[in-house]
């Protein structure tokens, strides 16, 4: 399995090979087949999980009904989120901080742990990442906080989040676009190269107003916003093909719940992105 710019993937169980969603579910030899049609090398099979009587192999089905258990967790807590705090502004910090600091620590425990496949941890992070999600949104949308655009804002967000998440997906089923060690490369690359300028612009906003520029809503802050999309976009072919090799590898069913943490991750950047890149557009 190539290494996926979602570290939530990193940490699953691996199996080396080739091949697109297309192939979920097929054989090696179909895998060989597209690898010797774009004149790549084959990779050695590695051998597949051994699953007992009573545990059987993960499937897509597993991973499409555990991802949309996770957003459908991480929907009904936003929205809960999101009316406590247009009930009582004063809650709006804290369900963001407390909601991102939870979020991101249990992503590091189930990375760091190893434990992306746990129900409880995932379920909890979708909790966790739905009260953060409700109040930012409302904190965006609200003129209480110099926000614009109300609900129409959030739904345009969700709009485009899931577009754009479901336009990757036909892509890389339709191998428009091969995943390769060298696009791996490129998206990790950019991906360190975002983070660093986040925690830039951070440490120099405690100097400066507006640190960097590049969460201010001027131009800088725009095409910031629209690299990140991009590589969040992009990090979803890297996620499809983690997948995709766990199947072939036969990995345990209960695998499919840390592919669905990794998706969700990507999910919630993705959002925040899309949001915070409206809300430019639509201040004065």
């Amino acid at each position: 399995m190539r290494t996926t710019s979602n570290p939530v993937f990193r940490n699953l169980p691996k199996q080396e090979g080739s091949g697109g969603y297309a192939s979920f579910g097929s054989t090696t030899a179909g895998a060989a087949q597209v690898t010797q049609q774009f004149g790549q090398p084959q990779y050695t099979q590695a051998e597949p999980y051994r699953t007992g009587a009573d545990h059987r192999s993960m499937t897509i089905d597993d991973v499409v009904t555990k991802t949309g258990v996770t957003l459908g967790v991480l929907t009904v807590s936003a929205i809960i989120s999101y009316f406590l705090v247009s009930n009582d502004a004063n809650l709006a910090t804290p369900l963001v901080i407390g909601g991102g600091l939870v979020g991101l620590v249990l992503v590091l425990v189930a990375t760091f742990g190893r434990k992306m496949d746990n129900p409880g941890i995932v379920l909890a992070y979708a909790v966790a990442e739905g009260l953060f999600l409700g109040a930012l949104s409302f904190m965006f949308t609200d003129v209480t906080f110099g926000g614009v655009g109300g609900a129409a804002l959030i739904g345009q967000a969700v709009l485009g989040t899931f577009g754009v998440f479901f336009g990757m997906l036909v892509v890389y089923k339709t191998g428009a676009i091969r995943v390769t060690p060298r696009l791996t490369r490129m998206i990790i690359g950019a991906l360190i190269g975002v983070v660093v300028l986040a925690l830039g612009n951070l440490i120099a906003s405690f100097f400066t107003e507006g640190g960097l520029g590049l969460r201010d809503g001027g131009p800088v802050a725009i095409i910031f916003s629209l690299v990140c999309i991009g590589i969040a976009a992009f990090s979803f072919l890297l996620d499809f093909d983690a997948a995709d090799q766990l199947i072939r590898a036969q990995a345990p069913e209960k695998a499919a719940w840390g592919v669905a943490f990794g998706l969700t991750v990507t999910l919630v950047w993705l959002y925040v992105e899309i949001l915070r890149l409206l809300s430019y557009f639509n201040s004065d």
